[in-house]
């Protein structure tokens, strides 16, 4: 008997597309430089899956490989989601392990030809990735991390959202935005919004005293168009990080 394979349509079911389907061929054909999509595992309010981080970094990264000749990876699923441990769901794995992982994948493409590894990071919180990168400028193998703060900034600008990186933080215009342009079976009605914007003791007391729902931005304001608008912005601001 076969097994069954889940609908893609089915309303916790994580489409087949996030992963590179390319074939050695394929890769010999592309520039030596990879991406990694990188996501987290984390709660994201009510009506985001906690998956969201890892959907977006993996569309991200798909639409650079389409407007590059890059070489697309499978993502890394699971990150630095220690702020967000107050709800079921979540699960973390520690900065030394995903700078780990990061460093092995880093090797494993050097011994194979290639000469940058670009970073898609999906998850706020994945500090540590800005010290892989620094270190990484010395050699053997160069990386670069993508989207910075700026980036991100500039999207929302060109797709005309109404919120900014800090208001918006989690689960809010910006990437319920990504989720109904590209995956919109995931977006769980209603999107309620939650305002957060004093957040000063975050990293010592992680999310939950600032956000009864895990939400912190304003989902309300989101639609597919501001979505294709804001990866349309992401991947023509690429280039320049090449």
């Amino acid at each position: 008997m076969s097994p069954q394979v889940p609908s893609p349509q089915a309303p916790h079911a994580l489409p087949w597309d996030l992963l590179p389907t390319g074939t050695t061929r394929d890769e010999r054909a592309r520039a030596p430089v990879a991406v990694l999509p990188v996501g987290s595992y984390e709660q994201h309010g009510p009506h985001l899956p906690l998956a969201t981080d890892t959907v977006v970094a993996c569309v991200l990264a798909a639409a650079i490989a389409d407007a590059h000749p890059v070489r697309p990876l499978p993502p890394v699923t699971i990150s630095c989601s220690h702020e967000h441990a107050a709800w079921p769901g979540t699960v973390s794995i520690s900065a030394r392990t995903l700078a780990a992982v990061v460093g092995d994948v880093a090797g494993s493409l050097g011994a194979s030809g290639v000469t940058t590894l670009v970073l898609v990071n999906g998850h706020g919180g994945n500090y540590v990735l800005g010290n892989v990168v620094q270190e990484a400028s010395l050699g053997p193998l160069p990386m670069v991390l993508f989207p910075t703060e700026p980036d991100w900034a500039d999207a929302r600008a060109a797709a005309g959202l109404s919120t900014t990186n800090d208001e918006d933080m989690h689960a809010g215009e910006l990437e319920t935005s990504i989720l109904l342009a590209t995956h919109p079976h995931l977006v769980t009605p209603p999107l309620v919004d939650q305002p957060a914007t004093d957040r000063r003791r975050l990293l010592r007391r992680g999310l939950a005293p600032y956000t009864e729902s895990g939400v912190v931005g304003r989902p309300s304001l989101a639609s597919a168009e501001k979505g294709r608008a804001l990866l349309a912005a992401l991947v023509a601001s690429f280039a320049a990080h090449l």
